[in-house]
């Protein structure tokens, strides 16, 4: 495409191009030049500039408002051109952008001075087109007590605590926060019965919120930006951020989900809940990074939401002693599993049910007794997955089992038929 030096244009369309750049520039939100009523004479410099590749033109067509531009036209140019050839006086309007071409060599405002998301903004990127990142570039925030970082399955976020901002210690540079982040993914080569095939996670996030951040963060997570080649953004994220909700959920939302279940249906045959809690910790996902130190932690907290969040109140009602006969305290596992032996289950079907829990267990353990070097290995990222999947199989098949219980009669599940998405 020629550069804007080699495009001839009338001295009207040369204007109009200059009040595209200054209300694109000068607005904090990048939004464009609103034309309507009296268009007239507008008409004909706008379709100049859009058959020279230096404007866009936006539409409901595009986007519902059309005072933000989510990306850059899908649109014709041919299509646009018609949009401006049909605008009459009583038409709501279009709005005009700027192209990257019809930014070429504009000197920007020193306020995008090392701001390197804000001035690829400025240069003629979309709102809502997506930048990715490694994935670890989230871990200075959830490994910060100064934010308040809450994870998802398909993606997070985070801001500076309420106690953080008013602190006077606390730089003005780290006063950010983002709450749209999401997750992405290059599956192409992924196979889930081969542990080394690569499962490539991956941080999205839209231009216009890193803009939003301060220079210093901006420039940190220039740092971590990889390429999109082969990336999809998560489904349930990106649909989430585009109005459409779907009726699925991912693998730590459902494990939640079967531990509420498994509370009601306690609560319905003893009038004791099983677990101490339900609420999922904002610190608790996906492997940031594949090392030995993430998978421990992450096994630890599983293990603290399921063998020890299990209450010694709701064995008791249920009449499994807190000790066997030589006067040897039991493990909650081992009351779980008597639970359900005394409830008319083989040994070996609750052996086999709770077999995924007790494997969290001994993983958990393994650190607690030894020094160990933090090294990386790939193989944690198929291991997480895995090990979610029999746990959220075991707490489920718990969940049916026990909704056999002549109090749950009447019971319903409450998340019946949503999908799950496992990775």
């Amino acid at each position: 495409m020629a550069s804007v030096s080699k495009v001839s244009l009338d001295p009207e369309a040369e204007q109009l191009l200059g009040l595209v750049r200054k209300q694109y520039l000068q607005s904090p939100q990048f939004n464009g030049l609103h034309i309507f009523g009296d268009v007239a004479q507008s008409v004909g410099s706008a379709a100049q500039l859009v058959a020279a590749g230096l404007v866009q033109v936006m539409t409901g067509e595009d986007y519902p408002n059309i005072h933000i531009r989510p990306w850059r036209s899908r649109r014709s140019v041919e299509a646009q051109l018609k949009d401006i050839a049909d605008l009459s006086d009583d038409d709501y309007g279009v709005a005009l952008y700027p192209t990257p071409l019809g930014m070429k060599g504009v000197r920007l405002p020193r306020r995008f001075a090392h701001r390197p998301y804000a001035q690829a903004m400025a240069r003629g990127r979309g709102t809502l087109d997506l930048a990715f990142f490694q994935f670890d570039v989230l871990e200075q925030y959830r490994n910060d007590g100064r934010f308040r970082f809450g994870f998802g399955d398909a993606g997070a976020s985070m801001g500076l605590t309420d106690e953080a901002s008013e602190d006077g210690d606390v730089f003005e540079r780290d006063h950010v926060g983002m709450s749209h982040i999401g997750f992405a993914y290059d599956l192409r080569e992924y196979d889930p019965d081969d542990p080394n095939s690569p499962i490539i996670r991956r941080v999205a996030a839209f231009y216009c919120d890193l803009a939003a951040l301060t220079p210093e963060h901006q420039r940190r997570w220039e740092t971590y930006e990889v390429g999109p080649e082969g990336l999809d953004p998560h489904p349930l994220w990106w649909n989430s951020q585009m109005g459409h909700w779907e009726d699925a959920v991912g693998p730590f939302s459902r494990l939640f989900m079967e531990l509420e279940n498994l509370n009601q249906l306690a609560m319905l045959s003893f009038g004791e809940t099983m677990f101490r809690t339900v609420e999922r910790p904002p610190e608790f996902g996906w492997l940031l990074r594949p090392s030995q130190k993430e998978w421990d932690e992450f096994v630890g907290q599983l293990d603290k939401l399921l063998s020890e969040n299990l209450r010694s109140q709701f064995f008791e009602r249920a009449g499994v002693e807190a000790f066997d006969d030589d006067n040897r305290p039991r493990g909650t596992l081992t009351r779980l599993q008597l639970f359900m032996i005394g409830g008319g289950a083989s040994e070996f079907a609750a052996r086999r049910l709770l077999g995924p829990l007790r494997t969290v267990r001994k993983a958990r353990q393994a650190p607690a007794h030894a020094i160990r070097e933090n090294i990386t290995d790939k193989t944690f990222v198929h291991r997480q997955i895995a090990l979610l999947n029999d746990v959220v199989e075991a707490i489920g098949a718990l969940r049916v089992w026990l909704s056999t219980h002549p109090n749950c009669s009447g019971w319903e599940e409450k998340y019946k038929g949503m999908q799950t998405y496992m990775i």
